[in-house]
């Protein structure tokens, strides 16, 4: 089993903790996790994009001109794309871009994502996250303590209202309850930091 330090809010070390195997041990599987940010990218994007093609547009039914002997081209309606107010070639339409994946493969993917922050050394367990009053300097002293320098999603075993207010206004920060977390949450942040009651609450449910 890997062996990962705890550390306080302050940069302090708090003692070790046993990592589960079956939860961060696991092999990498790229294809997998590729198909897993994919998939939940393909997902979010709404298909609403829709525009007219010269068989929509209103008008045009009478042709301009006759076809020959007035000098210039021929041309068989006015709302041929060529045409201002014409139709569009190849116009966008509507569609739906959501994929599916296999329950078991999504959970692979997120325990092959986090098994590779763990082997990496972008994994940190925190004790436990406490700010007094939903502060920004709060969590900046806390970003500045443990080396945050760059990007970070914070893993929590409940919804603080003040660690999420306090996050808020720091780019490089993002918050999430355990329950949300997901194997694009991981691989888009440098580091995942996680409190120590999340990391049980993961064992608990996947290993």
């Amino acid at each position: 089993m890997p062996v990962i330090k705890i550390y306080k809010m302050d940069g302090t070390e708090a003692g070790t903790m046993e990592l589960n195997d079956k939860v961060f041990g696991v092999e990498y599987n790229e294809p997998l996790i590729h198909q897993a940010v994919v998939t939940r990218l393909a997902n979010e994007r709404q298909g609403t994009k829709s525009t007219l093609t010269r068989t929509e547009v209103r008008g045009g039914g009478r042709k301009p001109w006759r076809q020959k002997g007035t000098g210039n081209a021929r041309q068989g309606s006015i709302r041929a794309p060529q045409w201002i107010k014409g139709g569009v070639v190849f116009a966008p339409k509507s569609r739906d871009f959501s994929k599916d994946m296999n329950k078991k493969a999504k959970i692979a993917a997120l325990l092959s994502a986090l098994s590779k922050k763990v082997a990496d050394g972008e994994f940190v367990v925190v004790d436990a996250l406490e700010v007094k009053d939903g502060k920004t300097k709060e969590m900046v002293a806390f970003q500045k303590a443990l080396g945050l320098d760059k990007s970070a999603v914070i893993v929590m075993d409940n919804d603080d209202i003040k660690v999420i207010r306090a996050a808020q206004n720091i780019e490089e920060l993002s918050t999430l309850p355990v329950a949300q977390i997901s194997t694009y949450e991981v691989v888009s942040n440098a580091k995942v930091v996680m409190t120590k009651a999340a990391v049980k609450k993961i064992e608990e449910v996947y290993a």
